[in-house]
């Protein structure tokens, strides 16, 4: 009886662990990531805003050669929205939609993603000038996850995870914008 007792002890103090670790790990995340290019700030926003070049620059489609990808709207203009369709863990379902366009300073676009859970995170890109012919350019992202979802966060490195890609895709666009390839 005493054994039970003891159990019932664990698992209650477990529970409370538990319901604790919800209510204590952060629910807001935030990644960011910049590079400086070495292009006027107006050939290399050209070239960013428009949503269908990520696929030459961007880390996700490079992952997978067989995504299924569908554009809605005017490309490089508020509204235009691409979906994209994976079964490559790390990539999976979702799409991206253009929400402001500042010209030749930052665009703002909202992420949803479907699979392989929902949520919703908002990027941007901004550009300003970093010196005669250079442009520094951040890449950035910031979204939550409702409790009890937060405690991935918890055992997750957001900035660490999603970091390593938004450095591999700025250092592809960097390459591809001195090649003159954003032109």
């Amino acid at each position: 009886m005493k054994i039970l007792k003891i159990l019932g002890g664990l698992v209650v103090l477990l529970v409370i662990a538990v319901v604790a670790l919800i209510f204590l790990s952060p629910t807001d995340y935030k990644v960011e990531r910049e590079v400086t290019i070495n292009k006027p700030r107006t050939e290399v926003f050209a070239y960013a805003k428009m949503i269908k070049n990520q696929n030459d620059w961007g880390p996700w489609v490079k992952k997978d050669p067989n995504i299924k990808l569908t554009y809605k709207g005017n490309d490089g203009e508020p509204g235009f929205t691409v979906a994209w369709e994976s079964a490559m863990e790390g990539v999976g379902v979702g799409e991206q939609e253009i929400k402001k366009v500042d010209a030749d300073k930052r665009i703002d676009s909202e992420l949803r993603f479907k699979k392989p859970f929902e949520s919703t995170s908002n990027a941007y890109m901004t550009m300003e000038d970093a010196g005669a012919g250079q442009t520094k350019v951040k890449w950035g992202m910031s979204g939550s996850m409702p409790r009890p979802l937060n405690l991935l966060l918890f055992v997750m490195d957001m900035d660490k995870e999603v970091g390593k890609d938004f450095d591999a895709g700025l250092a592809n666009l960097k390459s591809i914008v001195e090649k003159g390839g954003g032109n």
